[in-house]
């Protein structure tokens, strides 16, 4: 194992590898995994990509545990990236290619994170794994923790999608709704799991989940013919998938593998944008300055999240800090669009693409929409969606752009009527 320590997003203390603790014991905020990239490039080469399998633990070398008996069975990760030529016409962007993660086993790009923490969690002989959610990374760290037996503990707000509920409760998982918010979840899970010393998967707080999204990054670069596209549009609520895949190329780079990084564009609903105004309202300073603000003093605004992409509802990012850094360092955008232009995005890339996404992933094509119109992404660019989750996950917000089926007697002549000159 090649972990060097750890680094603070917002003070940049640096802890040892041996620390046990999960936020910085100075100011509180979230920590970044290092790798010792020296010893990998001599010991590996330009070939650090060489695991066993085939998946995203083919990147045990920027992997934050050694054995790879204690990573879960199933394949996560290894996810296609399409060449998305028809979507693409609709607002002439020929280079658009979608990066579907809606076929990782729970159906959610979250498996990247839970697989890490599961392994990393059975090297250190833990017994219980708890989490809180709005589904997705629950029923993700449900759906592997059964695969190795591992008791699971779930908290949600009381109102998360059915379809998500059911996953998590067929996985085997304890289940808690929580009468309140993602963040009232989020709060009561770390009160519990400390009080029982669980082991907390919670998403911008457990640094090893940002070590499996990475991984997004490590797989588009190699999709491309290890090349880097000039811009990923990321769905964005806590901040740590788009945090995660900065940091992939980050370490890309490093390796001498990549010579540039991505631009990142921060994708949220308007109901639930508190990174886009963080990120606007620091632009003008960063820009004047030159350079990125002193990170230990910036607070970001909390919103009342209330937007039909419930993956991506949060009232406060918790992993907000690392997430604008990432957008800065990479000269990113941030943009947040209506609920009605995220469900309309959910039949134009499944009629255009034939990827069924959840709200929360649709964000990204409805944003990237938006950019276009305002020439901030050019239509002869190379660009990727993440498509994070999948469609069934919320069946009912597909239903309402989707339109009815047109009912008809079971005649012949009927069917014929109703087809007319098709």
């Amino acid at each position: 194992m090649y972990v060097q320590g750890f680094e603070c997003v917002a003070c940049s203390r640096m802890l040892p590898a041996e620390f046990d603790g999960y936020v910085c014991p100075d100011c509180g905020n979230n920590l970044l995994v290092r790798y010792d990239i020296g010893r990998i490039r001599t010991d590996l080469g330009d070939t650090p990509f060489r695991g066993e399998r085939r998946d995203i633990f083919r990147y045990m070398a920027l992997l934050p545990f050694g054995d790879i008996g204690n990573a879960p069975p199933l394949r996560v990760g290894a996810t296609p990236l399409y060449h998305a030529r028809r979507l693409g016409e609709e607002i002439g962007f020929p280079r658009l290619y979608l990066k579907d993660d809606t076929v990782n086993p729970s159906a959610s790009f979250k498996d990247r994170a839970s697989a890490v923490v599961l392994a990393r969690a059975r090297e250190k002989g833990v017994t219980v794994i708890a989490g809180a959610s709005t589904g997705n990374a629950g029923s993700s760290m449900a759906c592997l923790a059964a695969s190795t037996g591992t008791p699971c503990v779930i908290f949600v707000p009381q109102h998360a999608p059915p379809a998500k509920i059911a996953q998590l409760l067929t996985f085997g998982a304890r289940v808690l709704a929580v009468r309140g918010s993602y963040d009232d979840a989020f709060d009561l899970c770390l009160r519990v799991s400390e009080k029982r010393q669980w082991l907390n998967r919670n998403t911008g707080y457990n640094p090893f989940t940002r070590e499996g999204k990475k991984t997004c990054a490590f797989e588009i670069f190699e999709q491309l013919g290890n090349r880097v596209p000039d811009w990923i549009v990321v769905p964005v609520g806590d901040g740590n998938i788009i945090s995660g895949v900065a940091k992939g190329f980050d370490e890309l780079l490093n390796l001498g593998l990549a010579d540039k990084r991505p631009r990142l564009v921060c994708a949220q609903s308007r109901k639930s944008d508190a990174l886009t105004r963080a990120f606007h309202s620091l632009r003008p300073s960063v820009e004047s300055a030159g350079g990125g603000p002193d990170w230990s003093s910036v607070q970001i605004a909390p919103v009342k999240a209330a937007t039909v992409a419930d993956s991506i509802s949060v009232d406060m990012p918790r992993d907000g800090l690392a997430a604008l850094r990432a957008l800065f360092t990479s000269g990113g955008a941030a943009v947040s669009v209506p609920d009605e232009a995220i469900l309309d995005a959910i039949p134009q890339i499944a009629r255009a693409a034939g990827v069924f996404v959840e709200p929360a992933a649709a964000v990204t094509w409805a944003a990237l929409r938006e950019l276009a119109a305002e020439s901030v992404i050019k239509a002869g660019e190379t660009v990727v969606l993440l498509l994070t989750g999948n469609g069934l996950k919320d069946i009912e917000s597909a239903r309402r752009t989707a339109g009815n089926p047109i009912v008809i007697d079971p005649t012949l002549e009927a069917a014929e009527k109703a087809l007319g000159d098709m």
